[in-house]
């Protein structure tokens, strides 16, 4: 694994579990990119609830596995180099504490290690509707170069299914860490 580059995901306990396991899917297929993932324990009661798949399932399909209060974990250092970090989704209560810099767990710390190395950090936002301090918050992390991708779906495609719209947006997204999944593109009218 010496020459991939490395992806943190951390998951959290918004509902939308479904876009990180697809994105875990999607990566293995993907040959220089390692993942690196932290599931907080309401991450992992909501794959359990929406995908009814185990904890243990999910660190299947990821490279590193790190616990959610070891921030002592190599993710905690600018030291340990990464291509960036996406967290999906994303609760209101991590975009909150990315916002105003409190780094209580690893997914925080990792986030906020991120930002301060001016590494790529992407908040796959699920809320509605939102509030004011949502909002502010949003605009907090996006001042500071994260950025937030709430996951809309996109029609222009023509999607059939639920799995065709979830995996245009996991492509979208790893687009902007410059991995190539060969996702549907727009082509104009």
């Amino acid at each position: 694994m010496a020459n991939k580059r490395r992806l943190v995901i951390g998951i959290t306990g918004a509902t939308g579990s479904v876009y990180a396991v697809r994105m875990l899917e999607t990566l293995r297929d993907v040959p220089d990119i390692e993942t690196h993932v932290v599931v907080s324990p309401s991450g992992v009661l909501n794959i359990k609830y929406e995908l009814e798949i185990t904890r243990q399932a999910v660190h299947g399909l990821a490279d590193c596995v790190y616990g959610f209060r070891d921030v002592g974990a190599t993710l905690a250092s600018g030291g340990f180099a990464t291509a960036g970090m996406v967290v999906v989704p994303c609760s209101m209560r991590t975009l909150a504490a990315v916002a105003h810099g409190f780094s209580d767990n690893l997914i925080t710390r990792a986030a906020d290690v991120t930002l301060k190395e001016r590494r790529r950090l992407v908040l796959m936002v699920r809320e509605t509707p939102l509030n004011l301090a949502h909002l502010r918050n949003m605009t907090a992390v996006t001042e500071m170069g994260g950025v937030i991708f709430p996951p809309l779906p996109a029609f222009y495609h023509h999607p059939k299914s639920i799995d065709e719209m979830v995996d245009h947006t996991v492509a979208r997204v790893l687009e902007l860490f410059d991995i190539d999944v060969n996702g549907p593109q727009w082509e104009g009218t």
